[in-house]
């Protein structure tokens, strides 16, 4: 078997799963979802498609983990090209922003729809949103310094 397609694909396919599911919620959803609906709907809204993205974007980051780690160690941290050290500090990065996006924005997001606190509520969502502007812009740097690297000497 060939260990490096199969660790590439698993890499990919975790990136697309997590930055395209971003781009989608933060371009696409978003605005919409805040033109047409009222904060007693709009912020339900968010917390059932969290609820439904994030183990999600759990099992890529696991994916993105495993097989970046794999294909590091397959040919050592001192051979790696520096794009892939880049990469690699950029992902642990987005996944530390992740984390807190889980365990504090989207559980206090969740408490105040709860309580229908819609003010707290809002403020989350809204960390949330920045949150994720933050780990789009990374991941999108991600994709750049891999493709673009290789241009470089």
């Amino acid at each position: 078997m060939n260990w490096t397609a199969f660790w590439l694909v698993l890499h990919v396919s975790g990136v697309v799963i997590w930055v395209g599911g971003m781009f989608f919620a933060h371009q696409c959803l978003r605005p919409v979802a805040a033109q047409q609906l009222q904060p007693p709907q709009r912020l339900p809204l968010w917390v059932g498609v969290f609820s439904r993205f994030f183990p999600w974007v759990w099992g890529s980051v696991a994916a993105i983990l495993v097989s970046g780690l794999a294909m590091l160690l397959a040919v050592g941290f001192a051979a790696a090209p520096v794009r892939w050290h880049l990469m690699f500090a950029v992902g642990l990065a987005m996944m530390g922003i992740f984390a807190h996006v889980f365990f504090a924005s989207f559980q206090r997001l969740k408490r105040g729809v709860e309580a229908q606190k819609w003010p707290d509520a809002a403020a989350a969502l809204n960390q949330i949103r920045r949150l994720v502007g933050v780990n789009l812009v990374l991941g999108f740097a991600n994709v750049a310094i891999i493709f673009l690297g290789r241009m470089l000497p």
